[in-house]
């Protein structure tokens, strides 16, 4: 009975760290193919493509902005946003953000549900190419919005 329970915690140990090798392996390989999807489509419309600070299978999170795949949705009402940011789906991909910034951006057209769940009265600018504001949404709204083309925003 002695031998079974240092046994035992060999075996364990081996697949704690057999899971950790697979894990990693997982997250370089099937699901790596995915995160490098989500990047490049961020990368695709940040202009500035910047570096980001956390991958995970499913987000690629940058200073103020969370970038997932898309949830399929009706519409804007369908779109969670948390209280604070500025949601929006952009060719297939959901852009969260939530830091008080210009961002520079390309490539932005079709038509997309947006959320603005910022403090009420929070105002977000979308701008032209030669920085003149297109359109302007006001917390809380949320509809769908062209975006042919936005070139730069500022979600407050």
């Amino acid at each position: 009975m002695d031998i079974i329970k240092p046994a035992a915690l060999l075996v364990a140990a081996s697949a704690l760290v057999a899971g950790s090798t697979v894990a990693a392996t997982a997250a370089a390989d099937p699901a790596g193919t995915r995160v490098t999807a989500l990047q490049q489509a961020a990368d695709e419309v940040l202009a500035d493509k910047p570096a980001p600070l956390r991958v995970s299978a499913d987000a690629v999170q940058y200073e103020g902005l969370t970038v997932t795949e898309a949830p399929r949705t009706k519409g804007a009402q369908d779109l969670a946003c948390d209280y604070g940011h500025l949601c929006m789906i952009v060719k297939g991909t959901k852009f969260d953000f939530y830091k008080c910034q210009t961002w520079n951006l390309t490539n932005w057209t079709g038509d997309g549900p947006f959320t603005n769940n910022q403090t009420r009265g929070t105002v977000a600018k979308f701008f032209n190419k030669d920085g003149s504001v297109r359109w302007t949404s006001t917390a809380y709204q949320a509809g769908t919005a062209t975006w042919d083309p936005i070139w730069s925003l500022r979600p407050c």
